[in-house]
C-alpha cells in the first residue's frame, strides 16, 4: 500500500509518500490512521484531528470506513480552500 502525505501532513510526519504493509487488522481506513498513529510521537500528533484530514483512496474521495484491501493509493491531506 502507499500512502502519500500533502501539505502539513508531510511536514508533521517528515514524509511525503511511503510504501507500507499494515497488519491484517487494517481493514478500513479508519484502522489504517490509527495504525499509523502508533508509528511514532510524529505521526500521533499529525493523525490525531481526523476531522481535519481529507482521504483520497486510488484517487477518489472517501471516508474513515472505506473498505482497504492493501493493495491502494492512500492520501491524506488537509481541507482545501477555494479561493
Amino acid at each position: 500500500m502507499k500512502i502519500l502525505y500533502f501539505a502539513w501532513l508531510r511536514q508533521r510526519t517528515g514524509i511525503g509518500e511511503e510504501d507500507v504493509t499494515p497488519p491484517a487488522a487494517v481493514r478500513d481506513v479508519a484502522s489504517l490512521i490509527e495504525w499509523l498513529k502508533e508509528r511514532g510521537p510524529d505521526f500521533a500528533e499529525a493523525l490525531q484531528d481526523t476531522t481535519a484530514i481529507r482521504i483520497a483512496v486510488d484517487q477518489e474521495f472517501a471516508t474513515l470506513d472505506t473498505v482497504l484491501t492493501g493493495n491502494e493509493e492512500v492520501a491524506l491531506f488537509p481541507p482545501m480552500t477555494g479561493g
